[in-house]
């Protein structure tokens, strides 16, 4: 198996995807960084620059997933490396 790439939430504290995508990563052990585009300036910037168009939005390694969609996230996760 290939090394797994570095995965990174971008969320909102009231967003319900967001805490839906999270319990999702750790229902399957997969560590994430998380930020709030709301509270840090530099997130918010990134999630701009990448193309964020509404919360959440995850990158794995430098592929961009606006919202959550459980299939195409595990499709995702899988082609990066990771156990779903």
């Amino acid at each position: 198996m290939k090394k797994a790439e570095r995965i990174t939430l971008y969320s909102t504290r009231q967003c319900s995807h967001c805490r839906q995508l999270k319990a999702y990563l750790k229902q399957h052990k997969i560590p994430f960084a998380e930020f709030d585009i709301e509270r840090n300036r530099r997130a918010f910037s990134e999630f701009q620059r990448i193309g964020g168009r509404g919360v959440p939005v995850i990158t794995i390694g430098k592929r961009v997933i606006n919202g959550f969609n459980p299939k195409p996230l595990a499709q995702a996760l899988r082609q990066a490396g990771f156990d779903v």
